[in-house]
């Protein structure tokens, strides 16, 4: 199936007649297939004899993390189920032991949830870092003179939210490895947007929400984490359905003190089968991983280039770089509040961001040229 301007019209997402959505960033828009998946788990609650079985609480998070695993070009055994972005980042922070003494180099613009886990670690010693970028977000240069021989942990965003402006994850993770540094990334702003392979990428822990670029419901996540991590990680919670099933509980007796957890699902949110969350997310990366992540990140590219064209930089500063793009572009007014830009677009049906005084724009797969140019006009 090819990405074209025509195709989503109330094929794969709803149609808004008199509405454009353009946050993205904010919430991404829930395909119909993943509606109707919604509808069908909905059918099980509504007819429990469907989950009387132990199948369904099985098959679901295995399919769902088995379609993760696709998108972000990793082995399935690394891939831990969440319910948010915050989920894996806590995950990491607790589950590192970090005591006296040890350091994390977080940027100081970076936005709260990469940041208040490792605050929350003050009480046992550990120093937290903020590091202003000289720019919107951190070179390898400017980690590599925050390192010292204390520090244990960078943590960071790779698509800043209130700039739009990409992390270098090459060039960082090259200088934490060197170092011996953990690198923590939160993806919530390019996973499903921008194309990774995490077999050759230098990060340690990729973190995302689902219900942004990836077009889940609201509530879902992924935390990804390089095996050496994955196994430094102390364990903080025993679920029995990481380590039992209902098979299990049938047998006439049940040694407890002899359970041990799967590898997979061990680090995983509590719930894991999750039907009205999880069912949806994983038809909704059906039809992602359909159309191919590389070419849904080239025409969403090709939106946002059309969107810079039209941009009066007489009238509003750039702060998303145009060289090396995410799908975010954030604008600075120059002549009016960022406020009232905000309100008018609200005003006239379409829905942008208002982050720090600027405004961001964030189209996605059921975007089209003409959405943006009605932007323009209203800019």
């Amino acid at each position: 199936m090819a990405v074209a301007t025509g195709w989503r019209l109330g094929e794969e997402f709803e149609v808004e007649e008199h509405s454009i959505w353009l946050n993205t960033a904010h919430q991404g828009r829930l395909p119909r297939r993943a509606a109707l998946a919604l509808a069908e788990a909905v059918r099980w609650k509504q007819h429990p004899e469907l989950l009387a079985t132990s199948e369904r609480f099985t098959e679901v998070p295995s399919r769902l993390r088995q379609r993760l695993a696709r998108v972000l070009g990793a082995r399935e055994d690394d891939v831990v189920l969440a319910n948010s972005a915050s989920y894996g980042l806590h995950l990491v922070a607790n589950g590192l032991e970090l005591g006296p003494g040890d350091e994390v180099v977080v940027p100081a613009n970076d936005f709260p949830s990469d940041i208040l886990p490792w605050l929350s670690l003050r009480d046992r010693g550990v120093r937290v870092r903020m590091v202003e970028p000289e720019a919107e977000v951190l070179t390898p240069e400017e980690v590599a003179s925050a390192l010292t021989a204390r520090t244990r942990v960078v943590c960071l965003t790779w698509v800043h939210s209130f700039s739009g402006q990409v992390a270098d994850l090459e060039g960082i993770g090259t200088v934490c490895r060197g170092r011996d540094v953990w690198l923590v990334v939160n993806g919530s702003q390019a996973v499903g947007a921008i194309p990774v392979d995490l077999r050759r990428l230098p990060v340690d822990a990729l973190i995302s929400v689902g219900f942004k670029w990836l077009c889940g419901p609201y509530g879902t996540g992924v935390c990804w984490l390089r095996p050496e991590l994955f196994e430094a990680l102390r364990p903080s919670k025993l679920y029995w359905l990481s380590a039992l099933t209902a098979e299990d509980l049938a047998a006439p007796s049940l040694n407890l003190e002899a359970v041990t957890p799967r590898r997979a699902g061990r680090l995983d949110v509590f719930g894991t089968a999750s039907f009205f969350n999880h069912v949806p997310f994983a038809a909704a990366l059906d039809l992602l991983l359909e159309l191919g992540i590389d070419q849904v990140a080239a025409y969403v590219d090709g939106l946002v280039v059309h969107l810079l064209a039209g941009i009066d930089r007489a009238r509003f500063r750039l702060v998303s770089r145009e060289d090396v793009r995410s799908s975010l572009v954030v604008v600075e007014p120059l002549e009016e509040p960022a406020t009232a830009v905000f309100e008018r677009l609200t005003a006239a049906g379409v829905h942008v961001a208002h982050r720090r005084g600027r405004i961001r724009v964030s189209p996605h797969l059921y975007n089209t040229a003409d959405e943006l140019d009605r932007l323009l006009e209203l800019l």
